[in-house]
């Protein structure tokens, strides 16, 4: 009888990793290009039920440039905007999923920025007109950001049934991320995707 308890213990403890995948996504422009700085998100009615905000996120400006400049953060993440430059700046955003304004400032905002709804805000300076910034609020907590050589790696996705999204900064304003079905199972997935419409 003891034997037959630490089988389920340890047949309960790997069923987990058993049905969870790495989820890599190798983006691409039209011409094959990598594409770095590219997002990569997986929605599904589970992954939503999922998401909890991300703690200590923020976009900082340094040298008259926002620091970074595209970041993902789960629906109801709280974002400081910290001012490390010597000038200060005025931080906006008009998209239709967030809109604020942090007047003059420098140091640190009162309050945090709380961006509750999914979309992309783009951000701006109302002082310095070649500030921009990004940020992708994803209702998932499946998400990742491609390196330079334009690679995305998600791990521990349970196995179900995803759409796949996928955005540049270098798509017009205002353009919906692509998106494509996608079905996980317990093997790992590694896939191309190529993403048209991007400007340098």
């Amino acid at each position: 009888m003891h034997m037959k308890v630490g089988f389920l213990f340890t047949w309960s403890l790997m069923m987990p990793l058993a049905q969870a995948a790495t989820v890599a996504v190798q983006v691409q422009d039209s011409a094959g290009k990598p594409l770095p700085g590219a997002v990569v998100f997986l929605e599904s009615r589970e992954a939503r039920q999922l998401v909890k905000p991300m703690v200590g996120a923020e976009i900082a400006q340094v040298g008259r440039q926002f620091v970074p400049r595209v970041l993902v953060v789960p629906a109801g993440t709280a974002v400081t905007f910290p001012n490390r430059d010597t000038v200060r700046h005025h931080v906006y955003s008009f998209s239709p999923n967030k809109q604020f304004e942090l007047k003059l400032y420098t140091g640190t905002a009162a309050n945090p920025v709380v961006f509750d709804k999914p979309g992309i805000a783009v951000l701006g300076c109302n002082i310095h007109d070649n500030m921009t910034a990004w940020v992708v609020v994803v209702e998932t907590p499946f998400y990742a950001s491609a390196d330079p050589q334009g690679s995305t790696s998600m791990r521990d996705v349970p196995a179900g049934n995803y759409r796949m999204r996928v955005w540049h900064p270098g798509l017009a304003v205002g353009a919906p991320a692509a998106e494509q079905a996608l079905v996980v199972s317990t093997a790992d997935v590694a896939l191309t995707y190529r993403l048209g419409g991007v400007t340098p």
